[in-house]
């Protein structure tokens, strides 16, 4: 039972709001939660309050769930009350006379997670409510539709909730089932949470059980965590190198796997997450530092109005998360000609099929002056070999993910495990058989190399509407229609609009991202003519892309501001909940299939090389698979061919074919969605004005 205390409406009316309020003060101190003077206080008043209501409602069989932990967003819902033909989401605010927009859209998002990850509560309708209890004059409920789902926040003051409970009682029928309270806390609650609430969890409880139980339904999760630990035992026991492989599909859990490693309940002494995503290091490092200095990130860091004063301890935090999360060309270079083994004995390299063959790794930058004199993965043996006894590498693998000349792929890999003595690997059986001979540490058998199928992550994780989704991304951009249509018909809502129009793209992004959730649009970095249809700002450097992820409006830097996008090197391992994509005309659709397009100067030219073409092909391929919920993907109407002022730069016919090829293979037109179950129009809290 994920509550720290439930009971039924009569055992609160038996009870003494001391007596309660003590059992949760008790939950806390075994939590090892500091707790605050006033908390005992408000829980006293929210017992009370509660009580009043189920005396005037009669709800001596109701259940009340106090305190109920939400794992995805590291905080607890105040109240659950189960009626029995509604859940209420309770977020009591004791001494408030207003509910506040960031009230208002806490307590939809609270209600938004029991709907999405509690199995118990999405056949049911769900009320959040935000209790300021001086409250003085609270605005009359709307009666929610009698189906599951969420229906807009409402607001209550201590005296009116009775009232409000009452009302929603007499709109609602009597359903053939009553809610069942002993079900429902026994219900399975399996978030998901996005990469950065995931590692944040990581970082705080050290632990990765609840991790694990949140992800049952993806079962080869908690088969590849254990895998990967049993691979290091045994290393370990024999005072063996070995290289860890784990592989998988976009958005199946590779990253949370490497996370579990670094930050999990078998984390020891000396353990690093190394990538080469420099964006990627510098959001996750900041959120990891504002999470152990307390500063809410569902808020966003700016608006902490404790900021300065915890400075000194998010400078600390950010020195320790620096420590576990760092870049691994900075590593690799800083290494390559010392003579000690380094600090770390583990380190987990993300994306390593992307570390750089010798030409890439020893040519010099605008940036850098190269100290490496071999490819990036024959180093990182030879600096971790220089351990005695055991050493190990866990060697998390991206299929199609490559978007960069110089990345040297899994063959680089079995090159040099092969030719670097003391040296073996483990890996799941594509390592052998993979479709391009890059991407395959070798052709055959080897002794040095032992295969564990659970090392292989085939279930996509991130889409939270339909885990189909990465199989309908790969079968569209292999231009296969039948195939993706066929995974389109079979999926219940599968979770790609389409759209002409940036406005509408606008809105709908906006519509379907409600209360905390975060919205965005991507783009790619060769998509060059956005410029012409107004949208071509986008994220530069490695701060940009922290505020994108972590701050929220009104800071016009967010992601949510809709007004900048994130390119494939900014948005790469991370995700959000909704996703714009504005498709560009370096990716059209023609009568041969798909056709890749570099701009240079002032036009556009074919590319013709394989290589190239392939990394174009796997830019848009990660930009479809960055939301955990639906992706709006805006294709611009281009310059019709017969418009005297026809610009041949934004080809209006190609951008006609590539919105046909996206709905022949079965993605819905955005102007044809009907409001999410979960939501009624203009229910739920925006998470900023309309803005258009």
């Amino acid at each position: 039972m994920r509550a720290w205390f439930a009971c039924t409406g009569r055992e609160l009316l038996a009870s003494s709001a001391d007596r309660v309020a003590g059992a949760l003060a008790a939950c806390q101190m075994a939590r090892r939660l500091s707790g605050e003077p006033t908390q005992l206080s408000a829980w006293r008043q929210q017992v009370a309050i509660l009580a009043a209501a189920v005396a005037e409602c009669a709800g001596q069989d109701w259940t009340i769930a106090f305190e109920f932990d939400l794992l995805r967003l590291e905080k607890r819902i105040d109240a659950v009350v189960l009626t029995d033909r509604a859940i209420l989401v309770l977020e009591f605010k004791v001494g408030a006379t207003a509910a506040s927009r960031a009230d208002r859209a806490q307590a939809w998002d609270y209600a938004q997670d029991l709907y999405d990850f509690h199995a118990a509560s999405r056949i049911h309708p769900i009320l959040p409510v935000v209790v300021a209890t001086r409250l003085a004059a609270p605005a009359a409920l709307q009666p929610p539709l009698p189906i599951p789902g969420i229906s807009l926040t409402a607001e209550a003051s201590a005296a009116s909730l009775p009232g409000l409970i009452a009302a929603l009682q007499a709109s609602l029928p009597l359903p053939q089932q009553p809610i069942d309270g002993e079900a429902w806390l026994a219900a399975p609650y399996r978030p998901v949470p996005s990469i950065i609430e995931a590692a944040a969890t990581l970082f705080a409880r050290n632990s990765v059980a609840e991790i694990a139980e949140a992800r049952a339904d993806a079962p080869n999760l908690t088969r590849t965590t254990e895998a990967i630990q049993q691979a290091l035992d045994a290393a370990r026991a024999a005072g063996e190198h070995v290289v860890v492989f784990v592989t998988g599909i976009p958005g199946a859990g590779k990253t949370l796997c490497g996370l579990n490693i670094v930050f999990g309940e078998a984390r020891r002494a000396g353990t690093a997450f190394l990538t080469g995503n420099a964006p990627l290091v510098a959001v996750l490092r900041e959120a990891l530092a504002c999470n152990r200095a307390g500063i809410d990130l569902a808020l966003g860091p700016s608006n902490d109005p404790e900021r300065r004063q915890r400075a000194g301890r998010l400078r600390q935090a950010r020195h320790e998360s620096a420590a576990a999360l760092q870049n691994v060309h900075r590593f690799l270079a800083d290494n390559a000609h010392q003579s000690a083994p380094p600090a770390e004995r583990v380190i987990v390299f993300d994306e390593a099929q992307r570390a750089w063959d010798a030409d890439q790794a020893q040519r010099d930058t605008q940036r850098r002056v190269s100290t490496l004199t071999m490819s990036e993965p024959a180093h990182a043996l030879a600096i971790m070999g220089r351990h005695p006894g055991f050493a190990a590498i866990v060697a998390l693998i991206g299929g199609g993910q490559e978007i960069n000349t110089g990345e040297a792929g899994l063959r680089e890999w079995g090159r040099v495990i092969q030719a670097t003595p003391g040296w073996h690997a483990v890996a799941a059986p594509g390592a052998l058989t993979a479709a391009d001979p890059s991407q395959r540490l070798a052709d055959t058998p080897q002794p040095w190399l032992r295969i564990a199928a659970d090392l292989h992550l085939a279930v996509s994780m991130r889409s939270i509407r339909d885990d189909a989704a990465a199989l309908w991304v790969d079968a569209m951009l292999r231009g296969a229609v039948a195939e993706a249509a066929g995974i389109a018909q079979a999926s219940t809502a599968l979770p790609f609009l389409v759209t002409r129009s940036l406005d509408a793209a606008r809105q709908a992004l906006r519509r379907l991202t409600p209360g905390l959730r975060r919205c965005g649009f991507v783009r790619s970095s060769g998509a060059r003519r956005l410029r012409a249809e107004g949208f071509d700002a986008q994220l530069i450097g490695t701060e940009e892309p922290v505020a994108w992820f972590l701050e929220r409006w009104p800071d016009i830097r967010a992601s949510d501001a809709l007004e900048t996008a994130a390119t494939e090197y900014a948005c790469q391992g991370l995700e959000l909940d909704t996703v714009g994509l504005a498709w560009g005309g370096d990716f059209r659709h023609g009568p041969g299939g798909w056709q890749s397009w570099r701009f240079a100067g002032t036009a556009w030219q074919r590319v013709r090389g394989a290589t190239e073409q392939e990394f174009i092909r796997n830019t848009y391929r990660v930009l479809l698979t960055r939301a955990r919920y639906e992706t709006i993907i805006w294709v611009p109407t281009g310059s019709p061919a017969d418009d005297p002022f026809h610009d041949t730069t934004r080809p209006a016919a190609e951008m006609d074919a590539v919105a046909a090829h996206l709905l022949a293979c079965g993605a819905r037109p955005l102007d044809a969605l009907a409001p999410p179950a979960s939501v009624q129009p203009a229910s739920a809290p925006l998470p900023m004005p309309m803005l258009l």
